[in-house]
């Protein structure tokens, strides 16, 4: 056996693993519509409309399916005089908050404040002269509705990368509190921010650059992110690099696919770190060479049947006998299984052997029947 030397240097820095902040950076709180954002408000999930926003039926569609999902608050483009003329009728049939999208026109913003909606989003590299931003302002003032500053790595306005050379987080930091220190100085304080950018280290940063130094609420995102697969990698990372740190007020994933599917990913970041237990969260094994039961099956139609259950539990299938039972016993609800054969857990406890065939509609069974423990303890004081 060769005996390799380990070279001891008693000056050398012991390693210490990273420092991660955990407490929930604390900000002003703001309201958008019902929806509180900032302060101790839990995080609040967004998406946006794929729609042409003339198509009014089209577009509440695409609003209530989202709110099926569990979305908080939606956005809509107001891109034209003929969006901007739909505004009223998409916010009275709305379910969810609405958030006018604003690019290039002032006036489209001032349409859609006097339609009701809950919140502007402007985009500072493109909005216009101060004049135009004080005339937005006064009127969300006027309504009592905030503003999000949404700056964007890909339309910095030109002194400020002409000044950095390229987009860094202290040009999107410069931008936003350019346009922050405008609504301050105007008596407006209602103000969320966005440094998005497609790059998630450059959106990483610049989070966290804005975050050391101001109290405002932060809508997190990494723009343009892309298809669903590579998408959900690049917000999960960003996203939720930044929430695990304590950063971040309200979140959207942004994937081209439909509006829901943004809402899907983006509650799974959520409870992938405690930040969320609204709806069933499955946990299934990888899978190896002891699998000995169809365990893709099982999961997929467990998935699809239980999809829409908004009840806080937590279900693991596992399929064989090294991590199974333990993990099983762990969760609500748990099978570990092997050899076309699986054993159901509660909590804990061994319920019932059953044959491979059984296991979906028992699992079924079992969470549809499942109390959380807070209803519990409700119904034992009432």
């Amino acid at each position: 056996m060769i005996e390799i030397p380990v070279i001891q240097d008693p000056n050398a820095p012991v390693w210490q693993p990273p420092q991660v902040k955990s407490i929930r950076r604390r900000t002003r709180k703001v309201w958008v519509g019902d929806v509180p954002i900032g302060g101790d408000a839990p995080i609040s999930v967004q998406t946006m409309t794929k729609t042409k926003t003339s198509d009014v039926a089209a577009t509440v569609e695409q609003i209530r399916k989202s709110a099926d999902e569990g979305c908080d608050i939606v956005r809509v483009t107001v891109n034209d005089k003929h969006a901007a003329a739909a505004m009223a009728d998409i916010v009275r049939n709305s379910p969810l908050p609405i958030v006018a999208d604003i690019h290039f026109n002032h006036v489209f913003a001032l349409e859609a404040i006097k339609a009701g909606v809950a919140k502007v989003r402007i985009n500072p590299g493109n909005i216009g002269s101060i004049d135009r931003i004080h005339q937005v302002l006064a009127a969300a003032k006027e309504r009592g509705i905030p503003i999000r500053i949404g700056v964007n790595s890909g339309s910095l306005e030109e002194d400020i990368l002409e000044k950095y050379g390229y987009p860094t987080a202290e040009a999107l930091f410069e931008s936003a509190m350019r346009h922050a220190t405008i609504c301050e100085d105007f008596g407006f304080r209602d103000v969320i921010i966005s440094v998005k950018s497609t790059d998630t280290r450059l959106m990483i940063e610049a989070y966290r650059y804005i975050a050391e130094r101001t109290d405002y609420p932060l809508h997190l995102g990494v723009t343009e992110a892309g298809t669903t697969r590579v998408g959900t990698i690049k917000s999960s990372v960003g996203i939720g690099t930044l929430l695990a740190e304590g950063i971040g007020d309200t979140i959207r994933v942004s994937l081209t696919d439909e509006p829901w599917k943004e809402v899907e990913v983006g509650k799974e970041i959520l409870r992938s770190i405690g930040l969320a237990s609204r709806s069933v969260e499955i946990i299934a094994c990888p899978t190896c060479g002891r699998l000995e039961v169809d365990l893709f099956k099982i999961t997929n139609e467990l998935e699809q049947r239980l999809a829409g259950i908004k009840k806080p539990v937590k279900i693991a299938l596992l399929g064989c006998v090294v991590n199974g039972p333990g993990e099983a016993s762990e969760a609500d609800i748990g099978i570990a299984a092997g050899k076309g054969v699986g054993i159901l857990y509660r909590k804990g406890e061994v319920v019932r052997r059953l044959k491979e065939d059984e296991i979906i509609d028992a699992v079924y069974e079992e969470a549809m029947k499942f109390v959380p423990e807070e209803q519990k303890e409700e119904s034992a004081t009432a």
